[in-house]
């Protein structure tokens, strides 16, 4: 028996009426979140986080990846520079070539639940990088990251090498510093990630404020009082 088609009334059938909808559904989310993304970077520049084309920041939309352009600064991204990758790497929206670091942007995306990513060259972070390998327990912050902050080993911008110490350096966190280098943050949001980010460097600046003081040397916390800290953050803000 032939399928029927219901009659919507403008001389289609309900399967033809339907069939745009999902893809232009889709391509609003992907507009709404390029000009998300445009705006997260360029507050990366006007915070001081970034100098520059510096740092990237990347925003995932389903099955592809929105990602900063490499040297384009943001000031000039339009909307038509859409720049998206599928998951495995290959270029599915624009015509700009995507920024060097996309290997580690997409490492996260495989490994982690991640939505938004945020990469830096932040000044404190960054100097913190090259002086330890885990973020002293200055603040309990450190809880809204995930417990201490590792440092991955330095690697070549842009390389697998630098995306796998990354990934170890995040293990059961949203935030690492990269040795001299910079940070990288995560969240299920734009606003998330940047707010890790934010935090990061602050935290980074607390402890290279109090270590700077001669003959004194900070107060550090333990781990079960940043996990303590932890638990109360979970319910933090409004319900």
């Amino acid at each position: 028996m032939a399928e029927q088609r219901r009659d919507t009334g403008d001389g289609r059938g309900a399967g033809e009426r339907g069939a745009g909808r999902p893809r232009e559904a889709e391509a609003e989310a992907l507009e709404r979140a390029w000009g998300d993304l445009v705006a997260t970077a360029r507050r990366t520049v006007s915070d001081g986080l970034v100098v520059g084309t510096s740092g990237n920041v990347s925003v995932r939309v389903g099955d592809t990846v929105l990602v900063t352009p490499t040297g384009v600064p943001y000031d000039r991204l339009r909307p038509e520079d859409v720049c998206g990758v599928s998951l495995d790497g290959r270029r599915v929206l624009g015509s700009l070539v995507p920024t060097s670091e996309l290997p580690m942007h997409l490492a996260v995306y495989r490994a982690t639940d991640a939505r938004a990513v945020v990469h830096t060259h932040a000044v404190h972070a960054t100097a913190v990088s090259t002086l330890v390998t885990e973020l002293p327990l200055v603040h309990y912050m450190s809880a809204a990251l995930g417990g201490p902050v590792r440092v991955a080993p330095y690697a070549t911008y842009g390389t697998a090498e630098l995306a796998e110490n990354t990934l170890r350096a995040l293990r059961d966190r949203t935030a690492c510093l990269l040795q001299n280098h910079g940070t990288l943050a995560h969240g299920a949001t734009l606003d998330q990630a940047y707010d890790r980010t934010a935090q990061l460097e602050w935290m980074c600046r607390v402890w290279l404020t109090a270590s700077s003081v001669p003959g004194l040397t900070p107060t550090l916390l333990t781990e079960d009082q940043v996990t303590r800290a932890g638990e109360r953050l979970k319910g933090y803000g409004q319900p």
